[in-house]
């Protein structure tokens, strides 16, 4: 069906004969007086419309509605998580003031919490959004290992932890006063683990893979994840035509997210998506199509911080074309910006897979993100959190 809208007078009558629309709309002030262009649609069965322009809808009954189609392709998926561990803590403070003997800010601690965070809270996320989680990763043997276990365990996460005797439990504080971060202090290891670890790790994913609707690669390049070890699980996913998506943060790090090739969807940073083409000369549209291209991937988030995140897909058409959207940022007063990225990863993959579009995963992945820089520190997220937002 052709519909035309009429924007400002129009000086002739011929043109409808050559366009020959079904309906043309024309404002809420035009009824009731002369139409010239009403005989021409009269005479091959057209009609002429008056509309305001305004429509009313509620957008959770359409997205619910369009939640409750894709639902039905998969109920309670199972899905696969590997990466870095990492346990996040808050060491909350009271500033005193400036040091008299150097330019230095001295704080009173007052209070410390502990979150699961990394690739943990990725898992803890998707048992949250009701997918059945099977989580593999690498923890040293110390207190921050036993720490993050247990709240697996707490978060009804299945996991498997493979001890690594020579490097720590990835642990971050943050120190913050006034709800401001003044400081982090990472305890980490970087380098990749070794051969026998990652010849474990495999043994312990290959059997897993079995039922897995998902596997998601969340990757902070602390070591967990090295390309040997990718590239053997990239193949057995793809032996089994199972779907993954990927991150690979690279904030104060160097990563490289388009090692993560033929992933269903990728969610770099702009600095992760520039780090990853080596380019930085073009613009953000241009940039998610090179790495969308090079990467093999599906779809690509290139999130933007406070300005929200750029979408950017392969036309079903085409396979050379490309569409692109943006969404604003659904929280405009982040209290903790921590874990926004791993949220909207995990919520958006897993809409993918139950049948929504890209558009409505993005959609679903933002709001997500929205409620995780509402609140301090790393908690899973929920299906009636993910309600309330809508």
């Amino acid at each position: 069906m052709r519909c035309v809208n009429i924007l400002k007078s129009v000086t002739g009558c011929s043109i409808w004969f050559r366009v020959r629309p079904d309906i043309v709309v024309k404002g809420q002030e035009f009824e009731g007086l002369y139409n010239r262009e009403k005989g021409v649609l009269d005479s091959y069965g057209g009609r002429l419309v008056f509309s305001s322009g305004d429509s009313f809808f509620s957008s959770q009954d359409l997205i619910s509605k369009e939640l409750t189609i894709s639902n039905k392709s998969i109920r309670n998926p199972s899905e696969l998580v590997i990466g870095d561990l990492i346990v996040d803590e808050y060491i909350s403070c009271e500033a005193l003031g400036m040091s008299q003997e150097d330019p230095t800010l001295v704080v009173k601690p007052i209070e410390a919490m502990k979150f699961l965070g990394g690739s943990g809270i990725v898992a803890a996320h998707a048992g949250g959004l009701g997918a059945n989680v099977k989580y593999i990763s690498v923890a040293g043997n110390d207190e921050a290992g036993a720490y993050a276990s247990k709240k697996l365990e707490e978060f009804g996460v299945c996991s498997e932890i493979v001890i690594d005797q020579t490097r720590p439990t990835t642990l971050k504080r943050r120190y913050r006063a006034g709800n401001k971060t003044l400081l982090r202090v990472s305890h980490l290891q970087q380098n990749p683990v070794s051969l026998s670890i990652q010849e474990t790790l495999f043994n312990a994913i290959l059997p897993s893979l079995d039922g897995t609707h998902l596997v998601v690669f969340s990757d902070f390049n602390y070591g967990c994840l090295p390309q040997s070890l990718v590239e053997r699980v990239i193949e057995a996913c793809s032996a089994k035509n199972i779907p993954m998506i990927a991150d690979s943060q690279a904030s104060s790090q160097m990563g490289d997210v388009g090692r993560f090739k033929g992933m269903l969807l990728l969610t770099p940073t702009e600095r992760e998506a520039r780090l990853s083409a080596r380019n930085d000369v073009d613009g953000l549209v241009v940039l998610a199509q090179k790495l969308l291209e090079s990467s093999k991937a599906k779809h690509i988030f290139v999130k933007l911080n406070q300005e929200g995140v750029l979408l950017c897909t392969r036309s079903s058409l085409n396979v050379e074309s490309w569409h692109t959207d943006k969404i604003e940022a659904l929280n405009l007063v982040p209290r903790d910006t921590a874990g926004a990225g791993d949220s909207m990863l995990i919520s958006a993959g897993l809409a993918l897979i139950s049948g929504a579009s890209i558009w409505e995963a993005g959609a679903i992945g933002s709001m997500a993100a929205a409620i995780q820089v509402g609140r301090i520190g790393n908690l899973p997220l929920s299906c009636i959190e993910l309600e309330k937002q809508l």
